[in-house]
């Protein structure tokens, strides 16, 4: 099937550490995937290497999409080709107005470099930046050049609404945002919900999916995805924590792996 982003036996390392070890997944269009798991388990390694971050080396494994190996593809041919990332920490772009970013960024994603008229745009931007509560004005800004770390995640969200990706991968997009935010957030996500989108949603806490309403919860531990269900194993997990899950799977993480080191923390490895 060419509607469904399918990642098999996925080995990634960064550094010569291995951090995803054999992972498999797969995310049909039409459908919100979260996936949740301790501090250093892999879930931005992920999200990075799904994307083509030269940083992250995939030494086995597919991941297969619209009956192609992306991992084959760079980065900017993977956005083209329908999949989008939501940063866990946005870069800034110092004399990029967001409006001008996202008017190029709109005109890479086309086809045959096929334009969007800009009263189209115009009325597409006025639109989306009305979901998420922002001011026309934030759309003149410099490229998170002195946003708030909401304001960061909206701009993320915003890019998501106006490229209309068929897979996104939201890293930690509720990270730091008060409960109001991510309601907006989940919101703007959910307006995009339908059978030409599907969603892989990277998560520590349950409340986004509260608002988003996951299809399938995935808990990720060392490197791999160990198990899978409903909604119901996020609520499990924010009452339980992960240690009975852990117990019972017989898995014992390596010391240290609950919480990332500070290098990791700035670079989203966790």
């Amino acid at each position: 099937m060419t509607d469904r982003l399918e990642i098999r036996n996925l080995h990634v390392r960064v550094e010569e550490k291995e951090i995803l070890k054999g992972l498999d997944l797969i995310v049909q269009k039409g459908e919100i995937h979260a996936i949740m798991g301790p501090n250093g388990s892999g879930k931005s390694t992920l999200a990075f290497a799904l994307m083509g971050h030269p940083k992250y080396e995939v030494t086995e494994g597919e991941v297969l999409f619209k009956g192609e190996n992306i991992l084959e593809l760079e980065p900017d041919e993977r956005a083209r080709l329908g999949l989008f990332l939501a940063f866990q920490y946005p870069y800034e772009i110092d004399g990029v107005p967001l409006s001008r970013f996202l008017l190029q960024a709109i005109k890479a994603r086309r086809a045959n470099g096929e334009k969007l008229p800009f009263g189209e745009f115009r009325k597409r931007l006025l639109e989306n930046l009305k979901k998420l509560r922002l001011d026309e004005s934030f759309a003149t800004r410099y490229l998170n050049e002195g946003f708030s770390g909401g304001e960061k995640k909206r701009a993320e969200i915003l890019q998501m609404l106006m490229l209309r990706p068929e897979i996104a991968i939201l890293d930690e997009t509720d990270s730091g945002l008060d409960i109001d935010s991510v309601k907006i957030v989940a919101e703007a996500v959910n307006a995009l919900r339908g059978p030409d989108f599907g969603c892989l949603a990277i998560t520590h806490y349950q409340r986004i999916l509260n608002f988003l309403k996951p299809d399938y919860v995935h808990v990720m531990v060392d490197g791999r995805i160990v198990k899978s269900g409903g909604p119901e194993l996020a609520h499990e997990l924010e009452a339980q924590g992960y240690e009975p899950l852990l117990r019972e799977l017989g898995i014992e993480l390596e010391e240290g792996a609950q919480r990332p080191s500070k290098e990791e923390e700035k670079e989203g490895v966790a």
